[in-house]
């Protein structure tokens, strides 16, 4: 077998349609564009999305940022520059910080975050905690539990 031997399969080709050249050519007169109106018009037809002048829906959704998120997880953050006034060994948990009053109200879980420095001993218990909050707890000698 050879290129030259390439043929498409019979009956897969058809034939190009000659548009406006009489009527019996079955495409004559308006040329299958129709009788009046845009998209009979010469010239190219509306650009792609175009809604007839109606906000076009590219346009109608956001754009890039600040999409809404579904089901967002929403935690009660806390920096561990804020539990170093803590004594050593104490359980961190949302009640205890709440009754300390270090922090003031529950926004849901706890998650710890680590800006700052804290050299007291701590177990700390929370739903989630940054990698700089988790190295810094057990530096000082403390313990990271995610509940």
């Amino acid at each position: 077998m050879r290129l030259t031997d390439l043929k498409p399969k019979a009956g897969s080709k058809h034939r190009k349609r000659r548009i406006g050249r009489g009527i019996a050519a079955g495409q004559g007169a308006s040329g299958g564009f129709g009788m009046r109106g845009q998209k009979s018009r010469s010239g190219s037809p509306t650009r792609p999305g175009f809604e007839g002048g109606q906000m076009p829906l590219y346009r109608r959704l956001p754009k890039l940022k600040h999409f809404p998120l579904i089901n967002q997880k929403v935690f009660t953050v806390i920096n561990v520059y804020k539990l170093a006034e803590l004594p050593a060994n104490t359980e961190v948990t949302l009640e205890s910080l709440l009754k300390a009053g270090i922090v003031t109200s529950n926004d849901g879980p706890l998650k710890l975050l680590g800006e700052g420095d804290i050299t007291v001993a701590l177990n700390c218990k929370a739903a989630a905690f940054t990698t700089g909050a988790r190295t810094k707890i057990e530096a000082a000698g403390g313990t990271c539990e995610v509940i």
